[in-house]
């Protein structure tokens, strides 16, 4: 899907620009003009950002093929930035990373994704509701995105510390198999986060601090703010992975405790029968023959095996082996 956005330097607003009609729309230096490429093939996307826009094709490679690091490049008149919004699943406790590749330049804005991305969606639908968010340039729109991709990572790190939470709960009522699959579940989830949120960090650190041509200097502190998100998102992902991983050696401790406990239990009755097995085996249960004739025989190796189990019980329980 190809949508566009048109802000003519007189404030008119339109729509689902045609190709034919892009060029004029990027010869207007005070206007504002976004294509959004959603899901469309390569070999059609390729010949419109070489053709109409003119961009390097090694950014345009970049673009096509999804590099999966957040990156941004400096072009001169336009900067190209890799940044990536998230899906998580939290039932299934899975995480999917949706790439977009953005180009900005002084009076547009390019934004490329295989799939359709939420955030975006979200901006796209604003910029309709409200043409007023378009007249501060093309820069404040990408802060605009940018802002909004900041948003959606708080709901997963709220939604992965609550998992945590109840991991912990579960592993001390009941620790399973389930509760360690889930363990490495998040873990993984926690370690996709970081490949993104670290590199998106430094993307808007660069774009706060860097002196860009199409981004105005007055605008760097939009970004600035986009960036301490980041930071504290990424601050916040790596105490989740302290959580996770005592979490995991909390879960480690705890059912080597009750390995411990079973081995104790069964060492103790193993402890317990043994005088009944040495009783046995040297009497031989045999009291109608010689040596054993006499009934009282039978009574004292009876009670002989009850009592001193009994007593070695009682000797385990002073000494407070369980």
């Amino acid at each position: 899907m190809i949508r566009t956005l048109y802000r003519n330097a007189k404030g008119s607003f339109t729509t689902d620009v045609p190709t034919t009609h892009w060029r004029v729309a990027l010869a207007d230096a005070e206007g504002l003009f976004w294509v959004d490429l959603s899901g469309e093939p390569p070999e059609k996307v390729e010949p419109l950002l070489r053709e109409i826009f003119k961009f390097h094709p090694l950014a345009i490679d970049d673009a096509l093929n999804e590099v999966h690091v957040p990156k941004i490049n400096n072009w001169g008149d336009y900067i190209y930035a890799v940044c990536h919004g998230i899906n998580y699943n939290a039932e299934k406790i899975e995480l999917e990373l949706l790439e977009v590749d953005a180009f900005l330049g002084e009076n547009f804005l390019v934004t490329h994704h295989t799939a359709p991305v939420d955030f975006v969606d979200r901006l796209w639908s604003n910029c309709n509701t409200d043409q007023r968010r378009l007249a501060r340039g093309a820069d404040f729109l990408l802060y605009d995105m940018l802002d909004m991709l900041a948003a959606t990572y708080l709901p997963v790190i709220d939604s992965i510390d609550d998992a945590i939470d109840h991991l912990e709960d579960e592993t001390f009522r009941r620790p399973s198999t389930h509760t360690l699959n889930t363990l490495f579940s998040v873990k993984r989830v926690g370690l996709a986060m970081r490949r993104v949120i670290s590199p998106l960090r430094e993307v808007l650190n660069r774009l706060a601090r860097d002196e860009y041509s199409v981004i105005d200097p007055k605008d760097r502190i939009y970004f600035r703010d986009v960036y301490d998100q980041f930071v504290r998102l990424a601050d916040i992902n790596e105490s989740l992975r302290d959580l996770l991983s005592g979490a995991l050696d909390t879960y480690l401790s705890v059912t080597s405790n009750r390995t411990n406990e079973i081995m104790k239990v069964l060492t103790i009755l193993s402890a317990l029968f043994m005088p009944m097995t040495v009783i046995t085996g040297f009497f031989g249960m045999n009291f109608t023959t010689i040596p054993f004739e006499q009934p009282w025989l039978l009574i004292a190796a009876l009670v002989a095996m009850v009592g001193v189990p009994v007593t070695m019980l009682l000797y385990f329980r002073q000494r407070r082996w369980f």
